[in-house]
């Protein structure tokens, strides 16, 4: 398993220096309530539908069918970003799931001014008439839209460390996503199709420490666009952006709280899209009920909360960001 890693992170390397920056920031507003609920420190802990865009390897933690939907508030409200997955369990520890997600923004204004067409800055500054009026010609809409396609399967082994230690189990966690990727910006449109290749490895960190007391560590990588996801516009040059191959890491410890029937998550995520980003999340739940959540998410300090009634999770998150403005985020998880 070293080895692989080793392998492709070196065939990567070249693409990761290279590709362009900034094709498709709209995926990386991330999927989902509870994942940004805990500052985006999702990687190793993606035990839910969210998985999809997080780490598809953690699907093959779902157990019982699922559905999720979510609806946030960017930007002031002037942007509306939506996600939907479906996720099914199936023999041999396996599991596909679907999602979409969809970045809308309405009522743009349009100007035109084609009455213009012909004038130059002489003309226009000496006649009132042909001078830019502000008002605009008409309104327009942008949709940036994503379609995923992901499966993961789940080993289990029993590693023998010798005979003055012990026998470790670990449960290895493989998945992939296969995007399509569709933008409409006023009379034009890209298109592109890419690919995510994602690992998990959880074990008893008791055994590891000797502390009878202690739960489960989870480590996680997530390369998203591994050969980089290009999206072509149907313009006459045929322009093309790239979106470049992100390698998201997380860690996650899982600690079971008995005495009081609760579970706490800590949750650490790295990645390297832009520039180096750590995101922290903590999750609290009791009586898989009732959670808590916090974290910062590049920076910015999240919160949010769920609640389970029988197979119904409502989960609430707020994210802060003074530049682009807070945004709220709610959604509703059914498990079948």
């Amino acid at each position: 398993m070293k080895k692989i890693f080793i392998i492709i992170i070196i065939l990567l390397l070249p693409q990761i220096l290279f590709a362009g920056r900034y094709a498709s920031d709209f995926i990386i507003i991330g999927s989902g309530v509870r994942p940004l609920g805990m500052g985006g420190a999702f990687a190793a802990v993606a035990d839910n539908g969210s998985a999809i865009y997080w780490n598809a390897s953690g699907l093959a933690q779902i157990k019982e069918i699922e559905a999720e939907v979510m609806r946030a508030f960017l930007y002031g409200n002037l942007a509306a970003y939506d996600f939907f997955s479906f996720c099914i369990p199936l023999p041999a520890n396996t599991t596909i799931g679907i999602s979409f997600t969809q970045l809308s923004i309405d009522d743009i204004d349009l100007h035109e001014e084609k009455w213009l067409i012909g004038t130059n800055v002489d003309i226009r500054s000496s006649d009132v008439e042909q001078q830019l009026t502000g008002i605009p010609d008409g309104t327009f809409s942008s949709t940036d839209q994503l379609f995923e396609f992901a499966f993961a399967k789940k080993v289990s082994q029993i590693l023998n460390l010798g005979w003055s230690l012990f026998d470790l189990p670990v449960d290895y966690y493989i998945g992939g996503t296969f995007k399509y990727i569709k933008r409409n910006l006023y009379k034009n449109m890209g298109t592109g199709m890419g690919f995510d290749l994602s690992f998990m490895i959880k074990t008893d960190f008791a055994l590891l420490t000797d502390v009878d007391w202690l739960g489960a560590i989870k480590f996680a990588i997530n390369l998203q666009d591994v050969a980089g996801t290009e999206i072509t516009w149907d313009t006459k040059s045929k322009h093309s952006d790239e979106i470049i191959t992100n390698p998201k890491l997380g860690l996650a410890i899982v600690q079971p709280l008995e005495f009081i029937k609760s579970e706490i998550i800590l949750a650490y995520d790295w990645d390297n899209m832009y520039e180096l980003t750590r995101n922290v999340g903590l999750e609290f739940t009791y009586n898989n009920q009732l959670s808590f959540r916090s974290g910062l998410y590049d920076k910015h300090f999240s919160a949010g909360m769920g609640i389970r009634y029988k197979r119904y999770n409502i989960n609430y998150a707020f994210i802060t960001n003074v530049d682009l403005g807070n945004s709220h985020r709610v959604g509703l998880t059914v498990n079948f």
